[in-house]
């Protein structure tokens, strides 16, 4: 199902300006969100990070545009992902902006399965690095080769989903999602040990090549009223094997147990933090959505 100009269409097929530069360059964003009973959760979210990094690229376009856009969707399914795609629009040869761009807008929607959410994964350790150093790595854009290429790898190997280290070694992200780490208080050092002797939830820096997911700012907020810490460090493959459980956080998945990293097991769905942790973001979702918690899995 596609939107597009205003109009709500079957199928995703809709003419394209073969100039245009999301479709030559990757000159563009996009973002995914989840709609249930007819209402995106926490869309407020979704439109500021979408306006935000177009902002960033010098891609004009308004929240209401965007609202519109996704609302037209999100009624079309008990149960959908909706994908809106943000480009540059058509332009001349050459890699230089056009002064004033035409901006594309489309958004579409398709089923997400019920069962995809809290489903436990296994994370295969490429080895394409996420590049920290470039700013697109914050961003949702259009250029999502390395990880096309390392899921590939990923299911060849026999694993779910990719993990990647950055340039300097550090722990980044999955393909699709962020990644939080349960770590016991002694594993940060003494300095760092919570008052209260509390599991601490850590997450990789933005500044480490992470993309501000939507799912990973909302654990990270319901994480103290679960007994958890939360810190923003670097993390390196060593750290890792300290870690008492592995989650993944995306819109689709939500909050996904990890039961392995390459050859490191974890006990991830088994540990206590995944319960309170799948319960809060649960009603969180429910709320924006305004339906039932059961409804969200």
């Amino acid at each position: 199902m596609l939107w597009r100009d205003g109009h709500v269409g079957e199928g995703t097929t809709a003419p394209l300006d073969h100039a245009d530069r999301g479709l030559t360059l990757g000159d563009g964003l996009f973002d995914t969100a989840l709609a249930l009973g007819g209402r995106i959760a926490f869309e407020a979210a979704h439109i500021d990070r979408l306006v935000a990094a177009a902002e960033t690229l010098g891609i004009p376009v308004e929240a209401e545009a965007i609202r519109t856009a996704m609302r037209a969707l999100a009624g079309r399914g008990p149960r959908l992902a909706i994908r809106t795609t943000l480009t540059r629009g058509a332009g001349p040869r050459g890699l230089k902006p056009p002064d004033a761009p035409h901006p594309t807008l489309f958004a579409t929607a398709a089923p997400s399965g019920r069962a995809l959410a809290f489903a436990p994964l296994r994370l295969w350790p490429t080895a394409i690095a996420r590049n920290d150093t470039s700013p697109t790595a914050r961003l949702k854009t259009l250029g999502y080769l390395d990880a096309v290429l390392a899921a590939r790898d990923a299911a060849a190997a026999g694993f779910d989903e990719a993990m990647f280290l950055n340039t300097r070694g550090m722990v980044a992200c999955a393909g699709t999602g962020n990644l939080v780490y349960v770590m016991p208080p002694s594993s940060l050092g003494a300095a760092r040990d919570d008052a209260e002797g509390r599991l601490t939830l850590v997450t990789p820096p933005l500044t480490d090549g992470v993309l501000a997911g939507i799912v990973r700012a909302q654990v990270l907020a319901l994480a103290p009223a679960c007994g958890l810490a939360v810190e923003e460090r670097s993390l390196t493959r060593d750290d890792l094997r300290a870690a008492k459980a592995v989650f993944l956080t995306n819109s689709l998945r939500l909050l996904a147990p990890v039961t392995a990293v390459g050859e490191v097991a974890y006990d991830s769905a088994g540990h206590p933090a995944f319960p309170r942790l799948r319960d809060a973001l649960r009603g969180a979702v429910a709320e924006s959505c305004g339906v039932p918690p059961e409804e969200v899995a």
